[in-house]
């Protein structure tokens, strides 16, 4: 959205958790568009989540470096057509330290985690004050339709503690951000737009959240997205 009277400014809703508008340029979010379709594609492309209970994910899913299913990761897509998992860019990593690097320009534990140096487990590139900037194994691609949902969860299946990355493209939408402890209130519902950027880590790691609303046909008219695409980008902690 132009025009508005007020700028949208960096916001906290959490301990280690950071929204940050605005923060992917028009030209890279065309740019990620376009190999979020490559992705897309078979072998290993987007798929229909099913879960354990019986249900279906309304948002499809493909990932990278990794495949998620209900509730483990795996090589290859084995709650899809089987084949191997496409490979985690190298450029897509080096995105997503450069984000927490935005989210959290001066370290310390909100970022990193309460043993600083140690919470990752894995290599990473050394932050400004020391600490590893994480070594992104995992990108997780969601697509939204206008009515797709995504209810509350924790991503709880990784070994690792770095902080989760999150892109939005596409249509706007609520995100809705809560506590470790419970789905339930209190939470805090935030505005995702095409671009934004959402980080959260340290005692924020483990928080509840999820999208309950997408509202239709409010990409940017230069992106050539109808839907919502959310790439959210993560630390295994597994090795291999």
């Amino acid at each position: 959205m132009t025009g508005e009277l007020f700028p949208r400014e960096r916001a906290e809703p959490g301990p280690g958790a950071v929204h940050v508008p605005d923060w992917l340029a028009p030209a890279r979010q065309r740019a990620l568009v376009e190999a979020c379709r490559a992705w897309a594609r078979p072998p290993a492309g987007l798929r229909t989540v099913h879960l354990p209970g019986g249900g279906t994910m309304t948002a499809r899913q493909v990932c990278l470096g990794w495949h998620w299913y209900p509730y483990g990761y795996a090589r290859t897509a084995v709650d899809g057509d089987g084949a191997p998992v496409k490979p985690m860019p190298a450029w897509l990593a080096d995105l997503g330290r450069t984000a927490v690097r935005a989210a959290f320009p001066d370290g310390g534990t909100a970022a990193y985690g309460a043993d600083g140096t140690t919470a990752y487990g894995v290599g990473g590139t050394a932050h400004d004050d020391g600490a590893p900037v994480p070594a992104y194994d995992i990108a997780l691609i969601n697509f939204y339709g206008a009515d797709a949902r995504m209810g509350m969860h924790r991503d709880s299946d990784e070994q690792s503690t770095a902080p989760v990355v999150s892109l939005s493209l596409g249509d706007t939408c609520v995100f809705r951000f809560g506590t470790t402890e419970s789905r339930g209130r209190p939470y805090t519902d935030i505005e995702l737009r095409s671009g934004d950027l959402m980080v959260f880590g340290g005692p924020s790691r483990l928080a509840y959240h999820g999208v309950p609303k997408v509202y239709a046909d409010t990409a940017p008219p230069g992106l050539g997205l109808a839907g919502r695409l959310n790439i959210t980008l993560r630390v295994s902690g597994l090795g291999g």
